[in-house]
């Protein structure tokens, strides 16, 4: 398999420009867009694209922060975290929305198109799923899905929690559970937030690999590429 591997530019449909990383497989049929946690487009998020490419998905991961600060690349300490969350806070949701919508346009020819989001992430792929023409969407504990309780996803939507999250009480979880019971919400009892990402401290590997299977699945049930 021959990959292209490039930083993209991207026009979202206010006309502003944002950075993305994107690697497209030889023969690829199908997409998923990548969003990042609240570190940036760091080694993290663009090796997670690389692993998506190398099951024949074209990937991409849009610079979410590049509205406040372009390059960012955050690591996993205190001082990451802090900084993301600074950055997050002065970005709009809908201009976040918009932003997805760029790197789901600039994909879509290729074939159908998920979005799966982890973390600040996982709060957009809920949002793409409710407004954007995708084809299914997965979020990883996504701490503001219970905000936008009211919305209602489009596509076929499957939702993954860490039960010992602080951050995301299991009340909330279980209430968006209940109000959308057409979404696939798994809940890992000993995995906590950030789980999925193998350079945290909270990353726990058999819930990491459990969750991907079950989103490999999940992609192959509603995108046309098969699994490798």
């Amino acid at each position: 398999m021959t990959n292209i591997e490039a930083m993209t530019q991207l026009t979202a449909s206010d006309g502003h420009q944002l950075d993305a990383y994107e690697v497209d497989p030889d023969g690829a049929t199908a997409v998923v867009v990548i969003v990042q946690e609240i570190f940036g487009v760091n080694s993290h998020i663009r090796s997670v694209v690389d692993r998506y490419a190398s099951f024949g998905y074209r990937a991409i991961a849009p610079a979410m922060f590049d509205r406040v600060e372009r390059g960012v690349e955050l690591g996993y300490d205190a001082e990451g975290v802090e900084q993301g969350r600074a950055l997050r806070q002065k970005l709009s949701w809908d201009d976040s929305v918009l932003d997805v919508a760029a790197a789901v346009e600039h994909v879509s020819g290729t074939g159908p198109v998920a979005v799966i989001g982890y973390c600040y992430g996982g709060s957009m792929a809920w949002l793409a799923a409710a407004s954007l023409p995708i084809a299914a969407a997965v979020g990883y504990y996504g701490g503001q899905i219970v905000d936008f309780i009211d919305r209602t996803p489009r596509v076929p939507t499957m939702l993954h929690f860490g039960a010992l999250d602080h951050a995301i009480p299991l009340g909330g979880v279980r209430a968006v559970a209940e109000r959308h019971p057409e979404v696939i919400v798994h809940i890992y009892d000993d995995a906590g937030h950030g789980f999925s990402c193998d350079v945290r401290g909270s990353y726990h590997p058999e819930a990491a690999a459990l969750a991907e299977e079950r989103t490999r699945e999940f992609l192959a049930r509603h995108l046309t590429t098969e699994l490798s």
